[in-house]
Formats: C-alpha cells, sequence, structure tokens
C-alpha cells in the first residue's frame, strides 16, 4: 500500500545535511518523496523502485528492507568519503575556526563495514545497492565530553564525484583484488588491498555469506578461503 506521508513514521532516523543533500541531488522529476508504503516512510519512489539513503548504520534499516523487498524492489543509496574537508566550529557550533583536508580517502570496501550487517539481503533479487563516492565537509564542534575534545556534529555534501552499483552478490565478488593468492585468507586480503585486519575479516565474511566465496580449509589457525562453485560466471 503506498500513500503519501507527512509524518515520520516506523524505520525512520531525523536526517542530517547529508542525507538531505543527497536526497535532492538523487531525485529525478517525477519521483516522489517521503512516501508512507507498508507502514514505513521510503527517502524516494521512482515508479516501483523504493531508493533509501543511508549515510550510516545499515543495522537501523535491516527490518525496514528485509519488509519492503518482500514486496518491492529496493535500491540502497549509501556515501563514503573519498574525499573529507574537516572543519572545526567554535563551541557555540557556529563559529568556524580551522578548516583542513583529511589524509583519509574512502575506498569502496568500507562498505562492508556497514554491509556486514545485512550481507544475508544481497542475495535478494529486489534488493540492490548503489555507492556514491563523495567529497564533503565534517562539521565538530569543541566539548568536554570526550577524550579528544571534539564531536562531529554534522556532514555536507560538496560534490558526488563518483558511482558504483551492486545489483548481485558477483558484482561484490569484483572487489577482490586482481593476483590474490588462492586460496586466500583475510590477512592475505587485507595486505593485497592495504586494508585493516578487522575491515578485511568484515569484507570475506560477507562474501561468505553472500554465497561468493566459500571456507576450502585452513592455513594455521587462519581460514582459507577460495570462490564457490557457480561464483566465476
Amino acid at each position: 500500500m503506498v500513500q503519501k506521508s507527512t509524518s515520520r513514521k516506523i524505520g525512520t532516523m531525523q536526517e542530517g545535511s547529508l542525507h538531505a543533500s543527497l536526497k535532492t541531488w538523487y531525485m529525478i522529476p517525477g519521483d516522489l518523496c517521503e512516501v508512507g508504503i507498508d507502514g514505513y516512510l521510503v527517502d524516494i519512489v521512482r515508479g516501483e523502485l523504493l531508493i533509501e539513503i543511508q549515510t550510516r548504520n545499515f543495522a537501523a534499516l535491516k527490518q525496514k528492507l528485509t519488509s519492503l523487498t518482500e514486496n518491492h524492489p529496493i535500491l540502497l543509496v549509501y556515501p563514503i568519503s573519498q574525499e573529507k574537508w574537516i572543519v572545526h566550529l567554535a563551541s557555540d557550533g557556529c563559529t568556524p575556526i580551522g578548516r583542513r583536508r583529511s589524509p583519509k580517502r574512502g575506498g569502496l570496501e568500507q562498505l562492508f563495514y556497514e554491509l556486514v550487517s545485512i550481507p544475508n539481503l544481497v542475495r535478494n533479487p529486489r534488493f540492490s545497492l548503489e555507492i556514491l563516492l563523495i567529497r564533503e565537509e565534517e562539521y565538530r564542534c569543541t566539548s568536554g565530553q570526550t577524550r579528544k575534545g571534539w564531536i562531529t556534529i554534522d556532514r555536507h555534501l560538496i560534490k558526488v564525484l563518483d558511482r558504483v552499483i551492486f545489483r548481485s552478490p558477483i558484482d561484490y565478488r569484483s572487489l577482490l583484488p586482481a593476483g590474490l593468492l588462492n586460496p586466500f585468507t583475510s590477512r592475505d586480503l587485507a595486505s593485497a588491498l592495504r586494508l585493516s585486519h578487522n575491515l578485511a575479516q568484515k569484507m570475506t565474511y560477507c562474501l561468505r555469506r553472500m554465497g561468493t566465496i566459500e571456507v576450502v580449509g585452513k592455513r594455521g589457525n587462519s581460514l582459507l578461503y577460495a570462490s564457490s562453485p557457480g561464483s566465476e560466471a
């Protein structure tokens, strides 16, 4: 059941500046914004397609996405900061006192920090994920409540730099690097992609749950992974 809604409903959170900007950037003529469907408020409806924009915390969307994909095609849109500028604000939360470019550059592999909450959903043909690589500003305000004295209060979109869509499990397997040992461990993967071991473990966990790789043995205390039969197609 589809109906226009002017109030927040089940499975929604207060949106920040980044979420609002991405929703505006993503919409095209004919789209409907914030539509009530099956008890949930959906960011964008484009014909039969439901589009959800989430800037963090996929776990909070798990029930909503699982329920809606029973009857509707869903596209989840997630931004990854490829370039970030950090703006420091005074304690009033308004006055800029500094701006610097972060040395960190986000890559597609960062999607697994969030996807680890919903890897099984990838196997649902009604579910797809689009990654937007963005340039953003992160606003931080002084605070005596944290060890470093700064808290992030908002994120602002500067520009969308690129976009990549994943429609099926095999699309995610393309993130495995060429020349990776076969079979491989999560530490092999971390070394090949220059990732933390923690992120490489999340990546192998997700790929296993999607059915694109499988455990084929052990090397010492580490699991060995290889492509699952049929996942090369």
